[in-house]
């Protein structure tokens, strides 16, 4: 499933959420991995940010990071940065009802009609 998220950064944190994004500890990104995220994107503009988060169940995903102590210790240090998650009630673990289903590509149509 893909899932889309949509955070707000603190007033001024843009260009540090930025860095230490830069290159995230290794044990978050072994942490996701157990937890069946298969990627997660984050583009900024101003200070909202917008995930796009791949993985075979969410919900299962975010219960497995909550009780993870590498998730936690990231969580504890990314809040100095976020301000807060939009339409999840405050939590990313909401969002399974934020799943995206695709409807439309343009590069998939246009090699469809390159193919004939």
């Amino acid at each position: 499933m893909r899932v889309a998220l949509h955070s707000v950064l603190k007033e001024g944190q843009e260009s540090g959420y930025e860095q230490v994004h830069a290159t995230v500890p290794e044990d978050l990104l072994a942490a996701l991995r157990r937890a069946g995220i298969t990627n997660w994107r984050i583009w900024r503009s101003g200070r909202h940010l917008f995930h796009l988060v791949d993985c075979e169940d969410f919900a299962a995903a975010m219960a497995a990071l909550d009780e993870d102590p590498a998730n936690q210790r990231w969580q504890e240090f990314i809040g100095a940065y976020v301000d807060h998650f939009e339409d999840t009630g405050g939590s990313p673990a909401e969002a399974e009802r934020m799943a995206l289903g695709e409807v439309w590509e343009l590069r998939a149509q246009a090699e469809a009609a390159e193919r004939g």
